[in-house]
């Protein structure tokens, strides 16, 4: 596959554009109260286009939770209304995305460059643990954004809502800007939908129960460090 490193990445690159327009369009034409919630997904869908394409280190890491969110979409949705037409697309021009975005060739153009890995000091235990929370941070995006800017109903606080995702959107940048406080925000936005999904009246609000889930997962792989470190800095204090 190594020869087809450039293709692949025109395939993704691809569909990621695709997707982009396809919900910018639609947001046109769509009533008002929905229009921020798909020009906010085109947006997404946007910059993990520009991501790709720039080759920022981060870029494929990113592209591949939106592919994600994709794949669990389309299938979910066909597990609710079976096998149609447009769930089944959606399913699998986001999963043929996924596939395309992984391998050590397709890495070495994005997090595989030696001279971020060099200007971060980051060994390969640590860019592994870094792209497991970006991926999955960027996956749970989508989540929030589906819960903050959707309808609401009577007695679902909007603000309260955005507070998740703004805290979201927050780490998830910090976390590429090598910010130790990204991992704090993202935590607080598991907290925070965890907490809404717990307390909106009525059946579970899947979407934000997802959402906290994936920010959960986001945040994990910082946790044996982040424990390590505590222990170390107790323990040299108890000294």
């Amino acid at each position: 596959m190594k020869s087809l490193v450039g293709e692949r990445r025109a395939v993704a690159a691809a569909l990621l554009a695709f997707y982009g327009f396809l919900y910018f369009l639609v947001s046109q034409v769509s009533p008002p109260e929905i229009k921020a919630l798909l020009l906010a997904h085109a947006g997404l869908y946007g910059l993990a286009f520009f991501g790709l394409v720039a080759g920022w280190f981060w870029g494929r890491w990113y592209a591949s939770g939106m592919a994600m969110y994709g794949l669990v979409t389309g299938v979910f949705g066909m597990f609710q209304m079976g096998p149609e037409p447009i769930l089944v697309f959606i399913a699998v021009t986001h999963g043929v995305m996924a596939i395309v975005l992984v391998g050590e060739h397709m890495a070495a153009g994005f997090d595989g460059r030696p001279e971020w890995r060099a200007r971060f000091h980051l060994d390969e235990p640590a860019v592994e643990r870094l792209g497991k929370s970006v991926t999955r941070a960027a996956m749970s995006l989508p989540f929030l954004l589906a819960w903050a800017l959707a309808p609401k109903n009577p007695g679902q606080g909007a603000l309260l809502a955005l507070a998740p995702l703004a805290l979201g959107a927050a780490g998830l940048w910090a976390l590429v800007r090598m910010r130790t406080w990204g991992v704090l925000a993202l935590a607080g936005a598991g907290v925070g939908a965890a907490g809404i999904a717990a307390t909106t009246p009525g059946p579970t609000p899947l979407v934000a129960l997802v959402a906290a889930g994936l920010m959960a997962l986001a945040v994990a792989p910082f946790g044996a460090p982040i424990v390590r470190h505590l222990r170390g800095h107790l323990g040299g204090a108890a000294r």
